[in-house]
């Protein structure tokens, strides 16, 4: 099975995205402290759709993988002779 190289950045981009995720309900005042912005005056709000994004484009990411992946596994590999 050939893979393109396409599959392997979904899958990086969608690892990124999940463990951003998960930072972000861990520890929500990361995005402050980088940033130096309070957007939502410490409501949480902002890290909440924040989170919710990055979970949406982890699981984005997730399902294109998955339709390369199938892709892959139609493609005739090359006959042994």
């Amino acid at each position: 099975m050939k893979l393109r190289q396409l599959f392997h950045v979904e899958v990086a981009l969608a690892i990124v995205f999940a463990c951003a995720c998960f930072v972000t309900f861990l520890w929500p005042d990361w995005i402050e402290l980088i940033f130096g912005a309070d957007p939502d005056q410490g409501s949480g709000a902002a890290e909440w759709g924040i989170a919710g994004a990055l979970g949406l484009l982890a699981v984005l990411c997730c399902l294109l993988a998955r339709v390369e992946w199938r892709r892959a596994r139609r493609q005739p590999g090359p006959t042994a002779s």
